[in-house]
């Protein structure tokens, strides 16, 4: 059902909307006792593996050097370090806990995604967020520990904090290293590997690595998508502090009392209005397009068989499912339009665009699609993330020869659908691939996870539903690709093997085959 008016509606009675919080207490008792059963787990799983690499090159060269520790990153080093892949390092540019978007800018009460899903876990039954979850506040079948805070049973869906706090329990029970406060600078290349100039707490230092994952976030093959207005430009001294895109940091206190425009109609968008709304501020929030979509194509495509099978279709098939599942769109979460609806103080205006947005000394004059004018405290833009291999300064060594999806649909194709054409078009292995053999070598070895792996390899990358199947996925075709590279330093290494299997019998002749 839509709603093209700026009312909902109101000829009926709602659902009620189950109970959202961010975060739960926490038992530090029952999570060590969980830790050290998991750890149990995962020694009888071998974890983590010997390290099987033959290290030909210097010691200072990494196997792998993965630049985000955020919830893929540190799943792809998880993986890694069950494929027996140990000469890693994991590196993030925020501090401990500000990994990822969960405690700065997603804004939204809960997770999105249904409760049971797993994946961080890599399908140890311990390292679920069930089993974290239940450990601290019972299973709620029949009764809980703290009354005052659902049991799984009763849980709705997953607080956005808790996520942060159990991915973090993760990494420390599965004993991901990761080195905080640390930055990617640049990327290049020599003969051996790629190299990487860092700057962390200590200082800045080069780095070698025979391969590199890039598992920077939803923003990490792109940029914020800020809408071009005549009168607007992001350096103007006028926009600070009162344009905001919903990936910016924002002190939400201070608009108490204020009137703020929000363009949009997607999730953040209305994240961003509630977190307004909640501060004390009257949100108006616009949108172009005259119906909110009402079904999440995305979903049907979230079953193992289309995460599996979906990279192993040829292109114009793979190109028929994405750019139908981003031409519908996705819905915000209907808890979160309720969110915004429960204040009187919240109006939405569907089939209005904004022509032009322009920053005052005290307000910003915002000209509607229809010719009108209204003046705003503040606005913001929630208008998600471009793909553009070209934003992205990381790779700007690269970017000019960086195949994309363009290059293998037809102009017209290309043309009807101009963000998805931009997408990198990844190896099986989700490395870069060079559009006409300028630094192929080099682009092989960087391995792109995260939602620009989308358009070649469906969302195992990003989402959570994909995440422990794009991440087994990597980590299986990185060491396919190492023992491939040391096949003949393999060769030798078995030719030269003499750990004798046959000892303390009468047939064992010692120093023979």
């Amino acid at each position: 059902m839509s709603y093209e008016t700026n009312s909902p509606i109101v000829d009926r009675a709602l659902a009620p909307v189950p109970l959202q919080t961010i975060s739960s207490s926490r038992n530090h008792d029952a999570l060590t006792a969980l830790s050290q059963q998991a750890r149990r787990d995962l020694q009888r799983l071998n974890y983590p593996a010997p390290n099987w690499v033959i290290a030909p090159h210097a010691d200072n060269v990494l196997d792998v050097l993965i630049v985000g520790a955020g919830m893929c990153g540190q799943t792809a080093a998880f993986a890694l370090q069950r494929e027996g892949l140990r000469n890693i390092r994991i590196i993030d540019a925020a501090a401990r806990g500000g990994e990822g978007p969960w405690a700065t800018y997603a804004r939204m009460l809960t997770l999105r995604s249904p409760k049971q899903l797993t994946g961080p876990d890599l399908g140890v039954p311990s390292l679920t967020f069930r089993a974290w979850y239940e450990a601290q506040h019972g299973s709620g079948d029949i009764s809980n520990f703290d009354a005052s805070v659902p049991g799984w049973a009763a849980l709705h869906k997953i607080g956005r904090v808790d996520w942060r706090d159990y991915l973090l329990w993760v990494r420390d029970t599965a004993d991901i290293p990761v080195e905080n406060l640390t930055r990617l600078d640049s990327l290049t290349d020599e003969d051996s590997g790629a190299v990487a100039r860092i700057t962390g707490p200590h200082g800045s230092e080069t780095v070698r690595a025979r391969k590199v994952i890039l598992a920077l976030g939803r923003d990490g093959s792109g940029a914020p998508r800020w809408p071009s207005f005549p009168s607007l430009s992001m350096q103007d001294p006028l926009a600070k502090g009162r344009v905001f895109h919903t990936m910016d940091e924002m002190d939400f206190t201070a608009m108490q009392g204020k009137t703020i425009a929000v363009l949009g109609a997607g999730a953040s968008a209305f994240d961003n209005a509630a977190c307004a709304l909640e501060a004390g501020a009257t949100v108006q929030q616009f949108a172009r397009r005259k119906l909110m979509p009402q079904i999440n194509k995305s979903k049907a495509a979230s079953f193992p068989g289309f995460l599996r099978g979906y990279s192993q279709l040829d292109d114009q098939r793979k190109w028929r499912f994405y750019t139908y599942i981003f031409d519908e769109q996705v819905p915000p979460p209907w808890e979160t339009v309720r969110r915004c609806d429960a204040f009187s103080t919240f109006s939405l205006q569907l089939g209005c665009g904004w022509k032009d947005v322009q920053p005052m000394q005290d307000s910003v004059r915002v000209t509607l699609s229809d010719g009108s004018i209204k003046h705003f405290d503040a606005v913001i833009f929630g208008t998600g993330f471009d793909v553009d291999m070209l934003n992205r300064p990381e790779l700007e060594r690269y970017s000019a020869y960086i195949d994309t999806w363009a290059h293998h649909v037809s102009p017209q194709q290309a043309a009807s659908s101009i963000e998805a054409a931009r997408f990198p078009y990844l190896a099986p292995s989700f490395a870069l691939q060079s559009v006409d053999g300028t630094h192929a070598e080099a682009m092989g070895r960087i391995h792109l996870f995260n939602w620009g792996a989308t358009m070649t390899h469906a969302a195992v990358g990003s989402d959570i539903p994909g995440l422990g199947i794009g991440s087994t996925r990597l980590a299986h075709a990185i060491s396919a690709d190492l023992f491939v590279q040391d096949a003949d330093l393999h060769w030798q290494h078995l030719q030269e093997f003499d750990e004798s299997e046959l000892l303390e019998t009468r047939w064992h002749q010692a120093g023979e085959a």
